[in-house]
């Protein structure tokens, strides 16, 4: 078999254009710092790092929800620890104001005074918002949960099985946490007991039916034990949010590493092997020079 020297020629300019591009590849790579500029340098890795960056997408959402989350569950937090500070007044001033032998009437006028005081503080603390919505209205639009004139719920009602709808936040592809606590729940069903019905009905009796007060007293400890489980319910919560965000962070941190990994080159290693094809790249084209002599005839051409 005959080799003609265009054959030569032309398997030697394959040769050197392939060493040739896999040094301009390399230098690109060096420039950007990434390992994938199009989708056809690696179609597996550019896949990959999609489903890494969606990921890296959900995750930072909910860290957004967890975020949100948090703000809410922590002026919840203080509002009950407010309310219940509130109501253990309230409770100290029943006791003193059932003293009747000790106390004058115009102590027992300034006892009512306060109580009334306290339970037009309690509705608004009650009424307190967070970016615009009732804290303890659910899920009601509304910027209030309680009516100030009668102390009725505004918020939103239960279900018709009676089921609270609470506030939701999806904190990871597997958990949902409530944020929130509907006023019924932390004071109590309207007409049936609630913290203001019974705070009202302390400074009515308080000069026109003392010995009330005793019964008023029973009630008052029951929604102050009300009070005391909704603020440990927000704890827990809390707790648990302050867990998926810790996780949150670790999960950030991995996908960024596993996304270097896919994208970002080795910098040692990416300027070893530029240097060693640039050796090549010399060296074939000295070799190519010494096999493929240019004659009078190439340049008369």
């Amino acid at each position: 078999m005959r080799i003609t020297h265009r054959a030569v020629t032309q398997t030697a300019l394959l040769g050197l254009n392939s060493n040739l591009s896999a040094v301009a590849k390399l230098q690109q790579q060096l420039t950007s710092g990434k390992l994938i500029s199009a989708p056809s340098d690696s179609p597996t890795g550019t896949n990959k790092a999609l489903q890494i960056r969606q990921d890296q997408s959900a995750v930072q959402q909910f860290a957004r929800n967890i975020s949100d989350g948090q703000s809410w569950l922590d002026a919840t937090d203080s509002a009950l620890t407010t309310v219940i500070n509130q109501v253990q007044r309230v409770r100290a001033l029943t006791v003193q104001a059932m003293n009747t032998g000790s106390t004058s009437a115009s102590a027992q006028g300034a006892i009512r005074v306060e109580v009334a005081a306290l339970r037009e503080s309690l509705l608004g603390v009650a009424n307190s918002t967070i970016n615009g919505r009732a804290l303890f209205g659910g899920v009601t639009t509304g910027s209030a949960a309680y009516d100030v004139a009668t102390g009725g719920y505004v918020g939103a009602p239960p279900t018709a099985g009676g089921e609270v709808v609470g506030i939701m936040r999806r904190v990871s592809n597997a958990d949902r946490i409530r944020i929130d606590i509907t006023g019924p729940e932390a004071f109590g069903t309207p007409g049936a007991g609630d913290l203001f019905s019974v705070v009202g009905d302390i400074a009515d009796h308080v000069v026109g039916d003392p010995d009330a007060l005793a019964a008023d007293l029973e009630q008052l400890d029951v929604a102050l034990d009300r009070l005391l489980g909704a603020a440990a319910s927000v704890g827990a919560r809390s707790a648990r949010m302050e867990a998926a965000g810790q996780v949150n962070t670790d999960m950030q941190l991995t996908l960024a590493s596993q996304l270097v990994d896919v994208e970002d080159i080795d910098l040692a290693r990416t300027i070893m092997e530029l240097s060693q094809q640039k050796v090549g790249y010399q060296a074939a084209l000295q070799a190519t020079a010494q096999v493929i002599q240019p004659t009078l005839v190439d340049f008369l051409r």
